[in-house]
C-alpha cells in the first residue's frame, strides 16, 4: 500500500506542531517540578464556578494529562489588573548591584525561603541606609508603634472637654448656617473647596458664577499611539463636585456628584456634559448628555425632568426639525396653528460668563444654566445628601462667586451617637470558650463609624454568627487626633467588637493589622479557619462556610480570588519600586477584600513573626501570599482554592463577598438576602 503523498509545506507544519507540543510538555514538567504551586493554582483557577481543589501529588504522578489545553487560560480574567496606568512618571531604576545571597541554614525544623533581598527589602536598603540595620518599612513600623503608644496614653488621660468631644459623644445636635457664600478669591485660598458643614437637604441649591477658559492644547499619548495626527487636542473643561468626608489616607474623598462640562467634548469636538459618582476611588457608570434629548418615559425621568435636554449640534441635522422648517410656511398659510420648537445652544461658551445652579430634588440633582434646565442626575444608592459636606470646583474655569442656600441647620449624622445607635442588639457576644469554625477579622479605620455600623446591622446578624459558630472583630489602629481615638475607645467599650491596635494608622502598615488578625485567631479563639476582609466588604457568611466545608479538613487551606504571576506596577500612582519589591512577579496571592486561611498557616505566620523571620511588604494581600508560599514549600502542601465570587471590584450575581459597598449598599444587600435574592445593589 502506497503512502499518501504529503506536500513539503504541510510536512514542515506537521513537524513544527510536534516540536511545539514537545516543548510544551517539557515546560509543564519543568513547572511542575520547579514551581509545583503554580501548576496547582493554575488548575484551580481554570474553573468557572465553585472552588476547584487539586492534590499536588496527583498532579505530579499523573501520566495522562491533556497537554492540548493551555495551562494559564484563566489566569488574567480580572481585567482591572491590566488597566492602563499613568505613564507620566518614569519607572524606578533597577538597582545596579545585585546583593549577595544570604547563607542557607544547615539544619532547621522550618525551611524558610531564601530571599536574596532579606526580610523586607534586604541588603539593598541596608547599603543605602547605613544608619542602622532596619529597612524603611521596619523603621516606619517602629515609629508608628512609638507614636501609637504615646497616643494611647493620651487617650487614657483625655476626658473630651478640651475639644468639645463630649458633646459629640452625647449626641447634641450641631448647629449649621442655613446659607453660605464665598468669593472666587476665598475659594482659591481654600484649595478650591467650600465646606458645607451639615451637607445638603432636599430643596438645597448651590450656585456657581464663573467664566469658562478658552481651549488650550493638550497632548494625549493614546491618540499619538493611534496615529491620529500629532496627539494634540483642544481642551476646555471643568469639574464641579459634591464630595463627602475623606475616610482613608491615600484615597480621594467620595464624590456624591461629579459634574463635568466638556466644551470641546471627548477628543470629538462635540460638547458634552458628564455626570458620575465615585466611592473608594471606584467610579460608577457615567451619564453623558451630548445634545440629544433623553427618553421621556417614567423610568428615565427625574422628578418629572428629563435627564438630558436637547441643544444644537453642528454635526447633524434633525430630520424632524428640517421637515418642520420646510412645511411651517404652508401650515401658517392655510391657518393651522404651528407650535414653535426652540433648540438652545450648548449652555457653556469659551470666555463667557455662566451661572450654574445645582438643586437637590426628591429623586435627584437638577442642573440649570442661566435659569434653564439642562440635565438631571438621579441619586444613587450608597450616597445621601447629608454626606455632601464639600463643594470642589477645578479645571478650566475662573470662579467669581459661590452661593449655597436652603441648607439644613443641623446634621444628625455627624453625631456618632446617631450613627452608632447605642442599642443592646448591636453588641457583640463574649468570646465563646468552645472551638469555633471561623474567625473573621475586619480591617477598619478610626473614623469609619458608619461602615462598622452597617456591618453590625447586616451580615454580622447572620444566624451562624448569632449561634457563636463564627466570631467577628474589627481591627483598628490609632488616629493622630486624640479626640477621634477617644470616641473610638468609647465605641469599643460599648459594642465589644473592636480590637484597638496601639500603633499609628498608615496605609503601608496594613500588613501589621493582618498579623494581628492571625494572632487573635490563634490566641484568643479556637478557630479552624481565619478570614480577613475590609469594612466595605459584604460577606455571605453561610455561603463562605459551605465553601470551606467542601475542602478536606486535613488539608491546609488558602481560599479567595487568586492572582497568579502578577507583576508589580513600576509606574503610575500605585508604583512599586525595585527597592520595595525586587522580584519580577508577585507570589500567588488572594485579593485582600476577602480571603481565608487555615489555622495552621496562621500559627506559622505568628511563629515566623515572633522570630523576626517573617518577610513583610506594604501590600498585605501580597504578604499573605508570600507567607502561604513559604508555608507550602517548608511545612505542608496547601490547598489553593480559587473563586471569582470573592469579588475584588464591586459585586457580581451570586457573590460570596462584595467589595466597595457603601453603608447604604450594605443595607440594600442585606434586605435582598432577607428576601432570598442574591443580587447586587449597583447604583453608584
Amino acid at each position: 500500500m502506497k503512502r499518501p503523498k504529503i506536500e513539503p509545506s504541510v510536512a514542515r507544519r506537521f513537524r513544527l506542531q510536534h516540536l511545539l507540543f514537545a516543548l510544551a510538555a517539557l515546560y509543564l514538567v519543568f513547572i511542575s517540578v520547579k514551581f509545583p504551586q503554580f501548576l496547582e493554582i493554575a488548575k484551580a483557577m481554570s474553573g468557572d464556578d465553585g472552588h476547584v481543589g487539586l492534590d499536588l501529588a496527583e498532579v505530579q504522578d499523573s501520566q495522562d494529562g491533556d497537554l492540548s489545553k493551555p495551562l494559564f487560560s484563566s489566569v488574567y480574567k480580572d481585567t482591572f489588573h491590566r488597566k492602563l496606568e499613568d505613564q507620566s512618571q518614569d519607572a524606578p531604576v533597577r538597582p545596579s548591584k545585585e546583593p549577595l545571597e544570604e547563607k542557607k541554614s544547615e539544619s532547621k525544623p522550618i525551611r524558610p525561603l531564601q530571599h536574596r533581598y532579606g526580610r523586607i527589602t534586604g541588603e539593598i536598603l541596608r547599603q543605602m541606609n547605613r544608619t542602622n540595620e532596619l529597612s524603611v518599612l521596619e523603621r516606619m513600623a517602629d515609629e508608628a508603634w512609638t507614636l501609637g503608644l504615646n497616643a494611647w496614653e493620651e487617650v487614657d488621660k483625655h476626658d473630651g472637654k478640651e475639644t468639645g468631644e463630649g458633646s459629640i459623644v452625647e449626641g447634641k445636635p450641631e448647629s449649621c448656617p442655613s446659607w453660605l457664600s464665598m468669593s472666587g478669591q476665598e475659594l482659591a485660598m481654600g484649595d478650591k473647596l467650600m465646606f458645607l458643614p451639615c451637607g445638603l437637604a432636599a430643596g438645597s441649591s448651590v450656585t456657581v458664577v464663573g467664566t469658562s477658559h478658552y481651549a488650550h492644547q493638550e497632548y494625549v499619548p493614546q491618540l499619538a499611539k493611534l496615529r491620529r495626527g500629532d496627539g494634540t487636542v483642544l481642551v476646555s473643561q471643568f469639574m464641579v463636585e459634591l464630595q463627602g468626608l475623606k475616610s482613608v489616607d491615600g484615597e480621594d474623598p467620595p464624590k456624591i456628584l461629579h459634574l463635568n462640562p466638556r466644551l470641546k467634548g471627548d477628543w470629538s469636538q462635540r460638547p458634552v456634559i458628564e455626570h458620575n459618582t465615585c466611592y473608594r476611588m471606584q467610579w460608577g457608570s457615567a451619564q453623558r448628555c451630548d445634545g440629544l434629548p433623553s427618553k421621556n418615559n417614567e423610568d428615565m425621568l427625574v422628578d418629572g425632568y428629563g435627564r438630558c435636554e436637547k441643544w444644537m449640534r453642528n454635526d447633524m441635522v434633525d430630520s424632524k426639525e428640517s421637515r418642520t422648517k420646510t412645511t411651517s410656511w404652508f401650515k401658517r398659510f392655510i391657518g393651522r396653528e404651528q407650535k414653535p420648537e426652540v433648540t438652545w445652544p450648548f449652555p457653556f461658551t469659551e470666555g463667557r460668563l455662566f451661572i450654574l445652579t445645582i438643586r437637590a430634588g426628591v429623586d435627584g440633582f437638577h442642573i440649570s444654566v442661566g435659569g434653564r434646565h439642562v440635565t438631571s442626575f438621579p441619586y444613587r444608592t450608597g450616597f445621601t445628601l447629608e454626606d455632601a459636606t464639600g463643594l470642589a470646583i477645578k479645571g478650566d474655569v475662573d470662579v467669581h462667586s459661590v452661593y449655597a442656600t436652603s441648607l439644613p441647620t443641623s446634621h444628625p449624622s455627624f453625631s456618632p451617637q446617631r450613627v452608632l445607635e447605642m442599642s443592646e442588639k448591636w453588641k457583640a457576644r463574649p468570646l465563646p470558650k468552645s472551638p469555633i469554625r471561623l474567625f473573621i477579622g475586619v480591617l477598619s479605620a478610626t473614623n469609619h463609624f458608619a461602615e462598622r455600623m452597617a456591618v453590625r446591622k447586616t451580615w454580622m446578624q447572620s444566624s451562624v454568627i448569632k449561634s457563636s459558630n463564627v466570631v467577628v472583630r474589627f481591627f483598628v489602629a490609632l488616629n493622630p487626633r486624640k479626640e477621634v481615638n477617644a470616641v473610638l475607645k468609647k465605641e469599643a467599650a460599648y459594642f465589644g467588637d473592636i480590637v484597638i491596635l496601639p500603633f499609628m494608622d498608615r496605609y503601608e502598615l496594613v500588613v501589621l493589622k493582618t498579623i494581628s488578625i492571625c494572632e487573635f485567631g490563634v490566641q484568643n479563639v479556637t478557630a479552624a479557619y481565619i478570614m480577613k476582609c475590609d469594612d466595605d466588604t459584604f460577606v455571605r457568611v453561610d455561603t463562605v462556610l459551605k465553601e470551606i466545608e467542601g475542602i478536606s479538613s486535613k488539608r491546609s487551606l488558602y481560599m479567595g480570588n487568586l492572582n497568579l504571576l502578577h507583576r508589580p506596577l513600576r509606574s503610575g500612582k500605585w508604583a512599586v519600586t525595585y527597592e520595595e519589591w525586587p522580584e519580577e512577579v508577585y507570589p500567588p496571592y488572594a485579593n485582600g477584600p476577602g480571603y481565608i486561611i487555615s489555622i495552621d498557616i496562621a500559627k506559622f505566620v505568628i511563629s515566623q513573626h515572633g522570630s523576626r523571620s517573617l518577610r513583610l511588604f506594604k501590600m498585605e494581600d501580597v504578604s499573605m501570599g508570600m507567607w502561604v508560599e513559604q508555608f507550602n514549600s517548608s511545612m505542608a502542601t496547601v490547598q489553593y482554592s480559587h473563586n471569582w465570587k470573592f469579588c475584588q471590584y464591586g459585586c457580581m450575581e451570586n457573590y460570596y463577598t462584595a467589595h466597595y459597598q457603601s453603608p447604604r449598599q450594605m443595607i440594600c444587600l442585606w434586605d435582598k438576602l432577607g428576601r432570598g435574592r442574591v443580587q447586587c445593589c449597583n447604583f453608584r
